[in-house]
């Protein structure tokens, strides 16, 4: 794929993966990209995952046309960009490897190099000329991993944006949700940990002419960029995207679920701009975790179990506390034949969490749920429809 004159898209499309990272479901495949500019010194743009190297390799030599390229710019060692350096470097040895201190740190414990290899360690804000194209090296640690850095070619205005927008998704499937739905799990679930450093990387491309993003996973960005840039900085300083109430529960017997469904109708019965609701037991983990951080209020139901809350819930919150979820509203509903305890459990592990406002409501059934469970479930939407 051509993406300028000089730049040339040369990654691979996987569709066998099953488990993005081990851990994402991805039932649309996966890109891992790659490219190349062609100017008078020819520089590669990463590698992509082990299993496509020959693919790779093909790719790169079609673009090449019987030259070689002359620095293999690395610009994040995680391997399924990195896999297949060692064989990039037995096939053009002359070439250079850029990268910055870190890069090779890490380089030298992911591989056994035979000889000496050709190194060109880089710092922040340092330029390299290839002819007409110029670029500049950008740090950008621990999005989503210390030695990352993104390269930008102030000729053609492109910015390479290593795993920073990036979505989940090969580039040869058209994506029926479009392009957000995947970029938000992708990036709560990979990069949402670290929003400071996101931030902080979005404010230096901020004196950037940017007309073109090529990122490491999805497809590469050249419209619109402004929608772009506006939804990473949302995501990234932890505002919510949009009005609505996320119901994230766990039922045993139907009877939580009950009360979730009578919330959810009285919710859509005031007017609530968009209700989502998520049975964390069953359905994608990561798609709960981006609902959370997509919308302004949050309403938690669980049982109590084993006198704490069901496991899938406070698996739940171990991932929306790992990357620092805040700044929204929170309901509680809580259900316990004996001796309900969750609301006060969940409440302990959430006094932890920032910027968390909750509402006074909170339900409690009492095994099955009653006409005073249901005007308290009335009175709850009201309260979330009011904040």
């Amino acid at each position: 794929m051509t993406i300028t004159n000089d730049i040339k898209y040369i990654g691979v499309n996987d569709h066998d993966v099953d488990l993005f990272e081990g851990q994402y479901d991805v039932p649309l495949g996966m890109a891992y990209n790659s490219y190349v500019i062609l100017d008078d010194k020819i520089a590669v743009f990463d590698t992509v995952d082990i299993h496509f190297g020959e693919e790779w390799l093909s790719n790169l030599e079609a673009a090449l046309n019987g030259k070689t390229p002359d620095y293999l710019i690395v610009q994040h060692m995680e391997p399924d960009h990195s896999a297949n350096i060692k064989t990039f470097v037995d096939k053009y040895p002359q070439a250079e490897i850029v990268g910055n201190a870190k890069t090779f740190q890490m380089m030298d414990q992911f591989f056994s190099f035979e000889g000496e290899t050709n190194r060109k360690e880089v710092k922040n804000g340092e330029t390299l000329s290839l002819g007409k194209h110029e670029l500049t090296f950008v740090f950008a640690p621990m999005v989503h991993w210390p030695e990352v850095m993104v390269t930008y070619d102030s000729t053609d205005k492109v910015l390479f944006s290593a795993d920073a927008f990036g979505k989940f998704g090969a580039n040869d499937v058209e994506d029926p949700e479009g392009w957000a739905c995947e970029a938000r799990r992708y990036y709560f679930g990979i990069v949402g940990k670290f929003g400071p450093q996101a931030q902080k990387l979005l404010k230096a491309a901020a004196d950037l002419d940017i007309q073109i993003i090529c990122p490491l996973h999805g497809p590469v960005l050249s419209e619109n960029l402004e929608y772009y840039l506006n939804i990473y900085n949302t995501w990234s300083s932890y505002e919510p995207e949009d009005e609505g109430v996320l119901i994230a529960y766990t039922s045993v017997y139907g009877n939580t679920k009950k009360a979730v469904e009578i919330l959810a109708q009285k919710l859509e019965e005031k007017g609530c701009p968009k209700v989502a609701v998520c049975d964390l037991a069953r359905d994608d983990w990561a798609e709960n975790v981006e609902d959370a951080f997509r919308y302004s209020k949050m309403v938690l139901a669980t049982t109590t179990y084993n006198a704490d809350i069901f496991p899938f819930m406070r698996e739940f919150l171990d991932h929306l506390k790992e990357r620092s979820y805040k700044n929204r509203t929170i309901g509680l509903i809580e259900n316990g034949t004996w001796a309900p305890t969750a609301a006060k459990t969940m409440m302990k592990i959430l006094e932890e969490f920032k910027g968390l406002t909750f509402i006074d409501t909170t339900v409690t059934i009492r095994s099955a749920v009653s006409e005073e469970n249901i005007a308290a479930l009335d009175q709850m939407a009201d309260e979330l429809c009011a904040k």
